[in-house]
């Protein structure tokens, strides 16, 4: 069915993001908020806005009946649900399908396969995608899962079987804490996704994180490249670029080619993200996971391909097929991300909600900056600090952090302490620069360079 008016079931810069590619599309657009977002920029640039609840995100943006209520009123015919919130919610998806709508995203049966990430790994590996040495499931009882790390060899990581955003994660170091440990992950998988349920892997040591952007539309599928996320703090992408600095082409369209294998396995829908460990020193690389929606850091791909990935997941979601084969992808040049919280890294990355009193955006050639902010906008407590996100693109990496540099000497955000002295620091460290850095490779580096961020925050002495 072709979407006349699609509600988009969350907030913040996603949602703005959204509501400007459904415009182009002639689509009308529902904005729900919460109580706290009622003057939020989304909520104005949207067609109608319909509040669903009070600030906080379980009675509000996480309440499936407040938004299937909301877009039964609005007279919306298909949901968007962005990233994060209830956008890996198998159950939302089915809730939407059922009520007649469309769902701008898998089904929910493939979210429930790609979002237990130990039916994931199992998935892959039949789709001859390699995948960490771990367990093949969800591990059993505590002795099963002893025998299992002991087999693969110490250090090895615990997983949650469900969720994301780096939570749920431990590495154990030898059989002695292994208890203990997995017993924690546990406990904060439970409380963090509902499932307590786990999973190992061998920890792989100075591993990289790359990422392949996919598009599916359920018969046909194609991969728009790849995205490194190396730059990580507590398991939280800071920085993204592509495409890797890392690759050589054959790996590159080895991983690629895998990334499509899977999609087509699980007859994919929508734009998703197969998500990799690679070992640089022996050039391989391994499954961890897929997040079956768009992602975060979606923009660098459109920079470096041309391609429009969220007006794409709102076609196929109303039915479309894909617009563009692989032939008719190219990537060109280098893009990078980074993200703009509202948080102190100076002081252990406390949130710094608040009022906006100053505001100066960032332009010029390769410059885009999609966010949530105007001057006077209230940054409420309740949510994720994100409140934009950083994207430049230039010809060669090198000018690309060049142009990060000015693009972010340019931003001001007067108000709120925010993480962008953080990257001005990374865009003059060497290792950055030239490329050489890993998954573990900024919390050491933010361990030894804490008194020069205090100082670029404007704290020190």
């Amino acid at each position: 069915m072709a979407i006349r008016k699609l509600l988009v079931a969350n907030r913040g810069e996603i949602a703005v993001r959204i509501i400007r590619a459904a415009r182009e599309l002639c689509i009308a657009t529902v904005q729900v908020h919460s109580e706290a977002d009622a003057e939020s920029l989304a909520v104005e640039m949207a067609d109608e806005a319909v509040e669903i609840g009070p600030g906080p995100a379980g009675r509000s943006y996480l309440d499936i009946e407040a938004v299937l209520r909301a877009a039964s009123a609005s007279g919306a015919d298909a949901v968007h649900p962005g990233y994060g919130f209830l956008a890996e919610n198998a159950d939302f998806a089915d809730a939407v399908r059922a009520e007649g709508l469309a769902f701008v995203g898998p089904s929910g049966d493939v979210i429930r396969e790609m979002g237990d990430k130990a039916s994931a790994r199992q998935i892959a590996r039949e789709s001859g995608v390699p995948t960490v040495p771990g367990s093949v499931g969800r591990i059993g009882d505590a002795r099963a899962a002893a025998c299992i790390a002991d087999k693969i060899g110490f250090p090895v990581m615990i997983k949650a079987a469900a969720g994301g955003g780096g939570r749920g994660i431990r590495i154990a170091d030898n059989d002695h804490e292994f208890p203990v440990i997995a017993a924690e992950a546990a406990a904060e998988a439970k409380a963090a996704f509902g499932d307590g349920g786990l999973y190992l892997e061998k920890a792989i040591g100075e591993a990289r994180h790359i990422e392949v952007q996919i598009l599916g539309d359920g018969e046909n599928f194609v991969h728009c490249f790849e995205r490194e996320c190396s730059l990580q703090r507590r398991r939280q992408k800071l920085w993204e670029e592509a495409p890797s600095p890392a690759l050589n082409e054959d790996i590159r369209q080895e991983l690629c080619r895998s990334a499509v294998a899977l999609a087509a396995s699980v007859g994919y829908r929508g734009a998703g993200t197969v998500e990799y460990l690679y070992d640089e020193r022996k050039r391989n690389f391994y499954f961890i996971e897929m997040n079956a929606r768009i992602q975060v850091e979606h923009p660098v791909t459109e920079c470096i391909t041309g391609i429009d990935l969220v007006a794409e997941t709102i076609r196929i979601g109303g039915g479309e097929p894909l617009s563009i084969g692989q032939e008719q992808i190219d990537a060109r040049g280098h893009a990078i991300e980074v993200r703009i919280n509202a948080e102190d890294p100076a002081n252990r990355f406390l949130p710094a909600p608040g009022i906006v009193d100053d505001l100066r955006l960032p332009g010029g050639p390769g410059v885009r900056f999609d966010h949530m902010l105007f001057q006077g906008c209230e940054i409420p407590p309740f949510y994720d600090s994100l409140l934009g996100k950083l994207i430049v693109w230039a010809g060669t990496r090198g000018k690309c952090i060049d142009r990060l540099k000015r693009a972010l000497g340019e931003l001001r955000i007067g108000g709120l302490k925010t993480t962008a002295p953080l990257f001005l620091a990374l865009a003059d460290a060497e290792p950055v620069r030239s490329g050489r850095v890993h998954t573990g490779w900024l919390e050491s580096w933010l361990d030894a360079n804490a008194e020069t961020l205090l100082k670029q925050s404007g704290d020190g002495p």
